[in-house]
């Protein structure tokens, strides 16, 4: 029988459990912390933290989606792009003279922003937030990030130290350091490389993260790879962190604040992408602003047990839904797998060779480059993948949190691009046939003579109206002389504000010298108030104001008629 739970944010992932899943949520559990095991040691690095904040951030995440999270099957955690503008955020932190805090306590602080913002963002319902970044925008955007870690991992893979950054800065100091490359070391990475590309293309049953982990850690055993120079993980402690709040330390607010706002918005639209993919076929609705709830409870728990920012878990998931995890007892599982990983086995973990770990995010890089969805993106929509170049040059030319930046600038620009210049057609009658067609789409329709409706589809805004006036310019001096009324149909108007108003008085002025009546028909209630208020409506008179265009056809009728009488 199913456990009724009350209806609240808490335990949510619960409701209506069933005994019967205990045996798939516990196996589901143990595949999630194998599989995250490799990522939660490797993805720190991106950032410059310890491994072990990367497995802290795999544990208590976990347990607070559980309680506080919606869905039943989305699993949180490190995430590559998250941990890269982390990275980024970091660096622009310490790059201020006088800090003196140390990078894990800011990394939890950071993550403590970012819990923070979520709840704040929940408060008001700000989850629209989750759509505000395009899924061109963000393709793009994580290909750029994707190219960022590559060329983050020259040196793991060489055992060269690379002091440069950018793209190409890190590729022309390892040219010219090409005779230090540690070949141990780069042959243990492409091996690592190649088995993880192997692992995939064959579709073994065993993820390639952990064969690579497992293999590692076995020849480190066996070879003493720290007496070859190659570079090991080091010591991980043995024990959990205290639930505390990190110390502040010597830091300056303000890049605390923004960094954490650009780690909120790329981690929720990146997680929320990643939900509602997963929630579409589990036949699961999400909703973003009950997501921000868990995502929050998420991001505040990592950053009180020193861990950083998190979010939904791609491969964490997918593996949740193949295993056939029931519920967020999974999440429970996985956690104190993880928890028991850090106890029992940090003398295992000591040993597991960088290099190995070089190679496992570079093939998480690689994955991130989406080649079938930009290809998409270019058959349907060629200005969209300008935008999503755009969103790609970003991490790549300006640094990943100026292109940050860049990729909400081009989402503007593209919201800006898209609505500047609203569509207007011309509408006419079809003999014997009720409505009114577009005249460009339907060679039968015919104009109605002495009456001109124009449909303008778009809101009327600052920024697109003086396209809107010049267009309906052009279209009353190509209208015949017999002319009287030009009505433009409102129903696609949903908004007007005052500077619309104001081009309408100047349309309604141009249209009375011409000796032609302005008519609006279908007006939108917010937009019928707002030229009310700006006595637009008064100038115009109310007799041409129209419920619809039926309407304004049979007031048109009636005045030609007491016209001809």
């Amino acid at each position: 029988m199913p456990l009724a739970l009350p209806r609240l944010p808490l335990l949510a992932g619960l409701d209506g459990y069933r005994p019967a899943w205990l045996r798939s949520d516990v196996s589901a559990g143990l595949a999630i912390a194998a599989v995250g095991l490799p990522s939660a040691i490797a993805y720190p690095a991106i950032a410059g933290l310890p491994p072990e904040t990367g497995l802290y951030a795999s544990i208590a995440p976990l347990v607070a989606y559980a309680f506080f999270g919606p869905s039943r099957q989305l699993i949180v955690g490190p995430d590559a792009a998250t941990m890269t503008v982390l990275a980024a955020v970091l660096t622009t932190i310490f790059a201020a003279p006088g800090v003196t805090a140390d990078r894990v306590a800011v990394a939890a602080l950071l993550a403590l922003v970012v819990g923070t913002l979520c709840l704040i963002a929940r408060a008001i319902r700000l989850g629209v937030l989750a759509t505000f970044l395009s899924r061109p925008i963000l393709t793009g955007f994580f290909a750029g990030i994707s190219l960022s870690i590559l060329i983050g991992q020259i040196g793991r893979f060489t055992g060269i130290e690379v002091a440069s950054e950018g793209l190409i800065g890190p590729v022309l100091e390892l040219v010219q350091k090409i005779g230090s490359v540690h070949l141990p070391s780069l042959f243990l990475a492409l091996a690592s490389f190649a088995l993880l590309q192997a692992s995939r293309a064959m579709h073994s049953p065993i993820p390639g993260p952990i064969l690579v982990v497992v293999l590692a850690v076995l020849l480190s055993a066996m070879f003493d790879f720290e007496t070859h120079r190659i570079a090991i993980v080091g010591d991980i402690p043995g024990a959990l962190p205290p639930l505390a709040m990190p110390s502040i330390g010597n830091i300056h607010l303000q890049p605390l604040l923004l960094g954490g706002a650009a780690i909120f918005l790329v981690s929720f639209g990146s997680g929320i992408i990643a939900a509602r993919s997963f929630g579409a076929k589990a036949g699961h609705h999400v909703d973003p602003n009950r997501e921000l709830t868990g995502f929050g409870a998420a991001n505040i728990a990592a950053g009180l047990f020193g861990a950083f920012p998190v979010t939904a878990s791609d491969s964490r998931t997918a593996v949740n839904l193949l295993v056939g995890g029931r519920s967020q007892v999974a999440s429970l599982v996985a956690a104190a797998a993880l928890m028991s990983t850090v106890l029992f086995f940090g003398d295992i973990l000591r040993i597991l060779p960088i290099p190995a770990l070089g190679a496992i995010l570079a093939a998480t890089a690689l994955s991130l480059i989406d080649i079938a969805a930009l290809k998409q993106i270019w058959r349907v929509s060629r200005i969209e993948f300008i935008f999503a170049l755009i969103a790609m040059w970003g991490p790549i030319g300006l640094g990943v949190l100026n292109g940050v930046i860049i990729a909400i600038a081009a989402t503007l620009v593209y919201i800006l691009q898209k609505s500047m210049f609203p569509h207007d057609a011309l509408l006419g009658r079809i003999p014997g046939r009720d409505g009114f067609y577009k005249l460009h789409r339907a060679p039968a329709a015919r104009p109605v003579f002495g009456l001109t409706i124009c449909m303008i589809q778009g809101s009327l805004l600052f920024y697109n109206t003086d396209h809107v006036q010049e267009r309906l310019r052009v279209i009353a001096d190509e209208l015949p002389a017999d002319t009287r009324w030009l009505v433009i149909d409102a129903s696609a108007i949903p908004q007007i504000d005052s500077t619309a108003t104001i081009m309408l008085e100047e349309v309604h002025a141009d249209l009375k010298n011409r000796g032609i009546a302005l008519g609006l028909a279908e007006l939108h209630t917010d937009a019928r108030a707002m030229l009310s208020r700006a006595g637009v409506i008064d100038k115009i008179g109310s007799e041409m104001i129209f419920e619809g265009i039926e309407d304004a056809l049979r007031a048109f009728n009636g005045d030609a008629l007491s016209v001809t009488a």
